[in-house]
């Protein structure tokens, strides 16, 4: 636990109201958090994939886990510039995450992109809800680094959703 004078040194001023800022703070650690933990498992599935489709599914889990990974971060530093503190160790990633792990030995193909499909609308829905906590505190510098990621998101999801359409 750190005492109170470093606790006042990465105190960061700013305008925000407190409760909302808190609230901000509080729900941007648990996007990274979640950033975290689907960037370990869009990895996990892009260095587990097998398959006649290996190739193509390899290399857009790639391109999404670099995509994912780019958000952590903007956001991390956003909790600090508003004054909060962030995510400070693996323990913290496992006590806010909402993204489920898969320790599994063997996940096929489909099941793998399926997975990452309903794991990224779940993301985009918890940007959308901290977006909505951000308007409400007046953060709109929140609010505007997350329609980005919001777009980002959608966009992983409309390509998962698209490539399992035709695989048995």
């Amino acid at each position: 636990m750190a005492d109170i004078n470093q606790v006042k040194e990465l105190d960061t001023p700013n305008d925000l109201a407190e409760k909302g800022r808190e609230k901000v703070v509080d729900a941007l650690n648990k996007l990274v958090a979640d950033a975290f933990a689907l960037y370990i498992k869009t990895k996990n599935y892009h260095w587990h994939m097998s398959g006649r489709h290996f190739r193509d599914y390899h290399l857009l889990l790639d391109e999404q886990g670099d995509q994912i990974f780019a958000t952590i971060d903007p956001l991390a530093e956003r909790a600090r510039k508003i004054g909060g503190n962030t995510i400070r160790s693996v323990a913290h990633i496992a006590q806010l995450q909402r993204v489920k792990d898969n320790d599994e030995d063997f996940v096929a193909p489909k099941d793998m992109l399926l997975d990452l499909l309903n794991e990224n609308k779940k993301m985009a829905k918890n940007m959308r809800d901290t977006h909505k906590i951000a308007d409400d505190a007046e953060d709109v510098a929140t609010a505007s680094l997350l329609e980005n990621y919001i777009d980002e998101t959608e966009r992983r999801s409309w390509f998962l959703f698209e490539t399992t359409r035709d695989i048995n």
